[in-house]
């Protein structure tokens, strides 16, 4: 097949093209909505990307967090309840960038944890390969700006960085994380973080960086230098915040001290009554499992609770900061007179971090990592938290707060890690403002979503390759308000990184973990009775334990999955406590209070 080149034309083929403009020009007019036909200007598209960012941190979705600009585009668009990512960050930017699965596109396996037997295969580059599009290289091809800050995570080397795979303009940390106060990265062997700006790799960072205000500053300064040439743009902001280390100007760690005293449960109960209140989840949708290996806080020294709270409260304080700054673009937006042209979507990448990255990073006394660690991230005192040289993470019991009322958190496939939040907004959105959907969605979506909005087509061939098709569906129909969901009952959804795997048809799904996170065997979840994931229905529904495993298999056979020969929760197992079920009030022993007596009942000893 002829490699795609949208400016290649030859005089045979000139009429050709015309009489397919024409047509295309007909067929976009009739499908373009009614703000497109009558301004006659394609939208802008700005994606805002949350880091680790939970489901239920927005005020929108439940939390108290105080996030107004991101809940005023909740309120004048939609968000989503059942909206799909993958388990962690650069799978899910994959697909993002390219509607591709990720065992396709070069993320099959996130580079940081290739397995021996992944290794030099196909599909498990650890960047995007040069076998797929993505979606700025089509949208600039289709005559928008393409602008992008913030984090990349999908290569490093020349021909992988974002002006090598269709943004215009950028201001990029290459790595997966990193210090947000300066380049410091997090190993011995990796001390400084890679960044790039315009296709050029930074000797050094501009003075007074912090990587979500400097993002944000980046982002507007792009727009604003071509705002007057009439082209739409679609702008990536890919914030690192609030991944760890948890990073934040001292002006912002005051807003909710002592507020997480109280502990994780008491947040978790009070987030899950104001998503009912809101309509983000049903009444009488049940909590999943506080996870076996964390305490329940009430059985807390208060000085640990408070301790472990000031960890929560900094978490809250990037996420406001966050806020923040997208107020600062959606400000300046409305200030240039684009902000009712522009569309908005706006997630997290996957579930809420609860592993301790740090521990994972600096591993054991005596390494090379180890020794690094205590010096390049050495103020862990409380009150420096949040400063450079500081580390913090929030933790398992936090992570399960973040993703309320779901199962597990970031790296697996229990809903925990793999369903966010999601906001859209603009003039694609023709339902009615602060309306929820609750249809089943993917990241995926959105590269036909967006090719659709911009009047783009999806090639057949680049580089002289066939192109592998699309798996998303466009949402442009459902936004407007003519479907309420995607996804026919025949439709499914499949997951794996690290060799945890999962299926969603309809409201079924059937996940397989290793121990001790799962059963190490196929578990069958029935999410519309049981979004908590807490009834395996495996044992007593044989027959869609059976349908759903062929359709697991017809995956693997579409999308090359090769399970990996090493995984990242090896002997988690032994390391964690034994597993238990977490049941209130059990045991009652340690949950038994002093006995007093009645006070008519007392009496001194008899002589």
């Amino acid at each position: 097949m002829k490699n795609y080149h949208p400016l290649k034309v030859t005089r045979n083929s000139f009429l050709t093209l015309v009489l397919a403009a024409l047509m295309s020009i007909t067929a976009a007019s009739e499908a373009a909505s009614p703000s497109t036909v009558s301004t006659g200007k394609r939208p802008n598209i700005v994606i805002i990307l949350g880091d680790d960012l939970g489901f239920s941190d927005l005020g929108s979705f439940g939390g108290e967090i105080k996030t107004p600009n991101l809940d005023s585009l909740a309120k004048a668009g939609v968000r989503c309840t059942q909206f799909y990512t993958h388990a962690t960050c650069s799978p899910t930017r994959s697909m993002l960038l390219t509607g591709v699965d990720t065992h396709l596109n070069g993320l099959g396996n996130m580079d940081e944890w290739t397995a021996p037997n992944q290794m030099g295969k196909p599909g498990y580059e650890g960047y995007l390969n040069d076998r797929v599009a993505t979606l700025p290289q089509l949208l600039k091809d289709a005559g928008y700006h393409t602008y992008m800050a913030g984090k990349w995570h999908m290569g490093k080397a020349p021909h992988q960085i974002p002006a090598a795979r269709g943004f215009e303009r950028d201001f990029t940390l290459l790595d997966g994380a990193g210090s947000y106060w300066d380049m410091a990265n997090f190993t011995a062997a990796t001390p400084v973080s890679t960044f790039t700006e315009d296709g050029r790799y930074l000797k050094k960072l501009p003075k007074h960086y912090y990587a979500t205000k400097t993002y944000t500053d980046k982002i507007i300064s792009y727009i604003d230098s071509n705002r007057r040439d009439g082209k739409p743009f679609f702008a990536y902001v890919s914030h690192q915040a609030p991944h760890d280390p948890y990073h934040l100007p001292r002006a912002w760690r005051k807003g909710h001290v002592g507020e997480y005293d109280k502990g994780w449960d008491a947040v978790r109960q009070e987030r899950l009554k104001r998503q009912i209140e809101l309509g983000i989840t049903p009444a009488g949708t049940e909590l999943s499992e506080r996870m076996w290996f964390v305490p329940d806080p009430i059985l807390l020294a208060p000085a640990s609770r408070a301790f472990l709270g000031k960890k929560m409260e900094l978490y809250a304080g990037m996420v406001e900061n966050m806020d923040f700054h997208v107020g600062r673009l959606i400000d300046y937006l409305k200030k240039i007179g684009e902000y009712d042209n522009t569309i908005f979507i706006v997630f997290g990448d996957n579930g809420a971090e609860g592993t301790d990255l740090f521990a994972m990073i600096a591993g054991t006394p005596g390494t090379r990592d180890f020794l690094f660690a205590s010096i390049q991230w050495s103020q862990n005192h409380p009150n420096a938290w949040g400063d450079p040289k500081s580390y913090v993470g929030y933790g398992p019991m936090w992570a399960q707060v973040s993703m309320t009322p779901f199962s597990q958190y970031k790296g697996y496939v229990a809903e925990g890690g793999i369903r966010n939040a999601l906001i859209v907004s603009g003039p694609i959105v023709k339902r009615t403002k602060g309306s929820i959907n609750h249809g089943v969605l993917h990241v995926a979506d959105i590269m036909p979503t967006l090719l659709e909005v911009a009047g783009a087509s999806y090639p057949r061939t680049i580089n002289n390759q066939e192109l592998p098709p699309l798996i998303g569906k466009s949402w442009v129909k459902l936004l407007a308000g003519e479907d309420e969901s995607l996804r026919s009952g025949q439709d499914y959804l499949a997951w794996e990184i690290f060799g945890n795997r999962a299926v969603r048809q309809g409201d079924w799904k059937l996940r397989w973990q290793y121990k001790p996170y799962g059963k190490g065997e196929w578990e069958l979840f029935n999410l519309a009775a049981d979004v908590a994931e807490r009834h395996d229905l495996a044992a007593e529904q044989r027959d869609k334990v059976k349908a759903l495993l062929a359709l697991w298999d017809d995956y693997v056979r579409a999308n090359n999955v090769i399970l990996p020969s090493r995984v990242l929760s090896e002997g988690l197992e032994k390391k964690l406590p034994d597993r238990y079920p977490v049941e209130a009030g059990y045991p009652p022993l340690i949950y038994k209070r002093l006995f007093i007596p009645p006070t008519n009942m007392l009496a001194d000893p008899k002589p």
